[in-house]
């Protein structure tokens, strides 16, 4: 594996799957894996989740681990080519990346869009000039489309949890205070869609109307917007706020009550509850739910070491 930053980079949903849950068994087994090999992790956004379970998950592989936070301690990177860089970008992206990739074994990048220009986020032109530029693998920590960690995370909480072969699961919509991107729900979605092509879930999506995802990663879903008929006998239920896509970054009023409680929960198949964090309690997702024995969002935050490891395992045995 030379990048992961999607999930066409999996050839085997299954068989990764198993393979992270292996390591979560046996977390030391391939230490000797990432002896003398460095991981640079370069964050131009904060991060709680994915530092610490990739910083967690090299050291359980033997790396050792350089963190880089772009946004506080490197300099303001120009990313166009062709320009008089006299304004406030100091460093090119092309001798900033080469640089990491002259100190890394591996490097994993995180930064997330604008919300102000759709086709310029959607590009990708920061994370694709980094793999470019850098000559190493590239793991993506979160980007502008998609956030495939997390993602693989899911995937392996779900596969874990599940109390039937083939389970229904539901990405559900929520309100919050301010406009988010649709990293995380477009790559829910794009996992859960090849998911189901080979079989091993069922995906709904539920979302008022206004708040329909790039149709690129929404393929092969069922698609409502009324949330009740979405919950319909959902054995798991995925809650992710997102801005609108098609009028790009906005916020709609929305009229009804979108936001899961135990009341809603009934009309499930006493569903999972899940969440990538942070959440805004008793906004996006009720306390009763979170506090409850439905919910499996500490559980899922755990599974990121593993998501994590295994991807870094992989590109360690093709070093």
């Amino acid at each position: 594996m030379k990048k992961f930053f999607s999930v066409a980079d999996v050839a085997d949903l299954h068989g990764v799957v198993q393979e992270a849950l292996s390591l979560k068994s046996s977390p030391h087994a391939f230490e000797h894996l990432g002896k003398n090999k460095t991981l640079g992790l370069v964050f131009l956004n904060p991060s709680l989740r994915t530092r610490l379970s990739t910083q967690k998950a090299a050291m359980n592989l033997g790396m050792n681990v350089m963190v880089m936070n772009m946004d506080k301690d490197g300099w303001a990177l120009e990313t166009q080519d062709g320009v008089v860089m006299d304004g406030t970008t100091v460093e090119h992206i092309r001798e900033a990346a080469a640089v990491m990739g002259e100190y890394c074994d591996i490097l994993g990048l995180r930064s997330f869009p604008g919300l102000k220009d759709r086709e310029a986020d959607y590009t990708e032109d920061l994370f694709n000039k980094f793999i470019s530029y850098c000559g190493v693998p590239v793991v993506s920590l979160e980007s502008a489309t998609r956030h495939p960690l997390q993602s693989l995370t899911d995937l392996i909480t779900i596969t874990e949890h599940k109390a039937v072969e083939k389970p229904k699961v539901v990405l559900a919509w929520a309100p919050h205070v301010k406009a988010l991107p649709q990293a995380v729900p477009n790559s829910f979605s794009e996992w859960m869609c090849k998911a189901q092509e080979q079989g091993l879930v069922e995906f709904t999506i539920a979302h008022p109307m206004g708040y329909e995802l790039c149709e690129d990663f929404t393929k092969g879903a069922k698609i409502t917007n009324d949330l009740e008929e979405g919950l319909s006998g959902a054995d798991f239920v995925y809650v992710k706020n997102w801005s609108s896509y098609v009028d790009y970054g906005q916020v709609y009023p929305v009229a009804q009550s979108w936001m899961m409680d135990n009341r809603k929960l009934q009309m499930t198949n006493n569903a999972k509850v899940m969440h990538c964090l942070p959440v805004r309690r008793d906004l996006e997702l009720s306390s009763e739910i979170l506090d409850g024995p439905n919910s499996l969002v500490i559980k899922e935050a755990g599974n990121r070491v593993w998501a994590a490891q295994v991807v870094l395992k992989r590109m360690l045995e093709n070093l």
